[in-house]
C-alpha cells in the first residue's frame, strides 16, 4: 500500500475526523447518564480481554515505570493494536438508531474496532488504566476515554464531544493531560475560524436539531480565541529529532472552516527513523508507515503541516 493520500480518501478522512467518528456504541438509555460502559460489555469478550493482555504486557515490558513516557506506553499498546480494522461512524450510531444529541451521548468503546482520533485515545487510556496497581476493569478503561473525548472530561450531549482535534489537544492540555509542543517547536499561528461543522450541516445528523446547531455554532466561535501553531510541513526535518515517540500528532489543512484531517503518533523504529503511528481510512487497518513523518506528511494533499502534543501522566 502506498503511503500517499488521494484527495477522494483525503476528504473521506477530513469527514470522519471533523465527525468525531468512533467505534462499537455501548449504548443505554440517555436518561442514565451515570451508567457505566461495563453494563454493554460481555465478559470476556475479545475487548476485555485486550483490556487484560495489553495492560499486563506494559507491566511486564516496564512501560509503566514513572521514568518512561506515557506517549511511549502508549506507542507500545499501538504496536500491539497493529492489524485492528478501522471503522468509522460508530460514535454516530446511537443517533442512526434515533437517540437524541441533546441527551447525554453513550459512551463509545472498543478495543477490537478504531479510527484515527479513537486509536490515540484507547491507546492512552489503556496506558493510565494500566498505571493503576489495581486490576483493569472496562469501567477504569472508560472513565479515561471519557476524560479525553468530552470538553473538561464531562459527558453529557453530542455538543460536550470534542469535536474539533485541535481543541481536543487545547482542552486536555488545560487539565495536564499533553502538553503543546508546535509553538515551541516553531510553529506558525493559524488564526482561521472553524466553522466546518455549521458549513456542511447536512453531513451531521445530530445537527438537524436547531438547538444542536445553535449550540455547535457557539462553540466553533469561542475557538476563534484559540488559535492553532502549526509547523509547517517544509519545517519537519529541521526539528523532528525533537520529536519523541508517542507524540501525538494532528495533520493540519488548508480545507477551509477545518483544522486537521488526520490524528496519529510519532513513531521511532528500532532504527530510530520517525514514522507514523496510526488508523488510516487508507488500507483499513492499524498500521506503522513505510513513509518517515516528513515523507507522509508531504504526500498528504492540502497538508499545511503538523500541530504536536506530548502525553503526559495525569
Amino acid at each position: 500500500m502506498s503511503d500517499s493520500i488521494s484527495r477522494r480518501e483525503l476528504l473521506k478522512n477530513v469527514a470522519l475526523t471533523a465527525a468525531g467518528v468512533g467505534l462499537m456504541a455501548c449504548q443505554r438509555p440517555a436518561a442514565e447518564p451515570a451508567a457505566r460502559a461495563s453494563e454493554a460489555l460481555v465478559p470476556g469478550s475479545p475487548d476485555e480481554v485486550r483490556l487484560r493482555q495489553w495492560s499486563a504486557t506494559l507491566r511486564r515490558d516496564g512501560m509503566t515505570l514513572d521514568h518512561v513516557p506515557i506517549g511511549r506506553s502508549g506507542t507500545r499498546v499501538g504496536e500491539l493494536a497493529i492489524g485492528t480494522p478501522y471503522e468509522a461512524f460508530t460514535l454516530e450510531a446511537y443517533l442512526r438508531a434515533g437517540g437524541s444529541p441533546s441527551r447525554t451521548e453513550p459512551l463509545t468503546l472498543s478495543l477490537t474496532k478504531f479510527d484515527c482520533v479513537s486509536l490515540v485515545e484507547a491507546c492512552l487510556a489503556v496506558s493510565r488504566v494500566a498505571d493503576n496497581p489495581s486490576a483493569p476493569t472496562w469501567d477504569s478503561f472508560g472513565t479515561e476515554m471519557e476524560r479525553m473525548r468530552y470538553r473538561g472530561g464531562v459527558r453529557s450531549g453530542y455538543t460536550s464531544r470534542l469535536h474539533y482535534f485541535s481543541e481536543w489537544i487545547t482542552d486536555g492540555a488545560k487539565r495536564s493531560l499533553y502538553k503543546e509542543l508546535a509553538a515551541e517547536l516553531g510553529g506558525i499561528e493559524d488564526s482561521r475560524p472553524l466553522r466546518f461543522m455549521t458549513e456542511h450541516r447536512a453531513s451531521y445528523p445530530a445537527l438537524a436539531d436547531d438547538g444542536v446547531y445553535r449550540e455547535i455554532g457557539e462553540m466553533e466561535r469561542t475557538l476563534d480565541a484559540q488559535p492553532r501553531h502549526v509547523i509547517p510541513t517544509a519545517r519537519i526535518p529541521e526539528i523532528q529529532d525533537r520529536i519523541e515517540s508517542g507524540d501525538i500528532l494532528a495533520f493540519a489543512t488548508s480545507i477551509p472552516g477545518l483544522d486537521v484531517s488526520h490524528a496519529a503518533f510519532a513513531y521511532r523504529d528500532p532504527s530510530g527513523v520517525l514514522r507514523v503511528l496510526h488508523a488510516p481510512l487508507s488500507g483499513g487497518v492499524v498500521e506503522v508507515t513505510r513513509a518517515t513523518l516528513p515523507e507522509y506528511v508531504a504526500a498528504i494533499r492540502r497538508s499545511t503541516g503538523i500541530l504536536v502534543a506530548r502525553p503526559l501522566r495525569a
